[in-house]
């Protein structure tokens, strides 16, 4: 399975909103069970996605489920008996063990992992990395955070993100890396603010992101930008690798003028990974 570069989270209970994100451009497409859909709709919900036709081809589809160990939760895991659901997106984790909790019911399903959305969470990212589980990606949420801290704002005076959040933020990072997971960055939330989501999701891939959740469909082309490789760094990454083949014993070249080691050769790989 590739890595998905836009995440397109899709309201359950909508099949309006479902009919147009399954025909769009999204590289997966997130059901959401969850925090989109009022509890008194959440049976109806479950009922319109089991009574979808299956499909092959286009986007993945993955169903946000209910957190573990609310009624919801059991009662969604009904719906993974579908062949064309590609995974299942787990809210409010707080460790690996609640990925291995959930394997334990799910068998081989893969999982995406929710990871910074209580306070407890902040504190478990590296467990990811014992997981006992299909783990398939991991991302970040500042919205439900900080009404589990309290705040009354994500953002500090700046208008930027404040610590803590940039905190989980980076923490998701590194969890998802060190478990061997994709990381995938959290939603931008204004959808009119264009040039915002496009700067967001370019320093999310400079920074190692390799992915990003979308809450609207006019999200998903310049997410899917952000995350594409250019050309330009491409025919780099290309003479990166060239260079140290035709040197293999080399620990530091010279390529288009500046000094490269093992480290931008590793990078070169991963990117030129992605681009296939």
């Amino acid at each position: 399975m590739s890595a998905p570069r836009s995440w397109l989270f899709v309201p359950a209970d909508s099949e309006k909103k479902i009919a147009k994100a399954v025909t769009g451009d999204a590289d997966a497409i997130i059901f959401d069970l969850e925090d989109s859909v009022a509890p008194a709709a959440k049976a109806d919900a479950r009922a319109i996605l089991g009574n979808m036709d299956q499909r092959t081809g286009g986007p993945e589809w993955w169903i946000r489920i209910n957190p573990i160990g609310t009624d919801d939760h059991r009662l969604d895991l009904q719906l993974l008996g579908r062949p064309d659901i590609a995974g299942i997106v787990l809210p409010k984790a707080e460790s690996g063990e609640d990925v291995t909790h959930l394997a334990h019911s799910t068998g081989n399903i893969p999982i995406h992992a929710i990871v910074t959305e209580t306070a407890a969470s902040l504190f478990g990212l590296l467990s990811y990395r014992d997981a006992q589980a299909p783990l398939a990606a991991m991302s970040w949420g500042a919205e439900d955070l900080s009404a589990a801290l309290g705040a009354s704002s994500k953002l500090g005076p700046d208008g930027e993100l404040a610590f803590t959040y940039k905190m989980a933020r980076s923490l998701c990072l590194a969890g998802a890396v060190a478990a061997g997971a994709q990381p995938v960055d959290g939603v931008f939330t204004d959808v009119r603010d264009t040039d915002g989501l496009i700067a967001e999701a370019r320093a999310a891939a400079a920074e190692g992101f390799t992915g990003k959740l979308a809450i609207h469909p006019a999200q998903v082309g310049p997410i899917n930008e952000a995350f594409t490789p250019t050309a330009d760094q491409i025919a780099h990454a290309r003479a990166i690798v060239q260079a140290f083949a035709a040197e293999p014993g080399a620990g530091v070249l010279s390529v288009d003028g500046k000094m490269v080691d093992l480290p931008h050769l590793k990078q070169a790989e991963a990117l030129l990974a992605r681009a296939r």
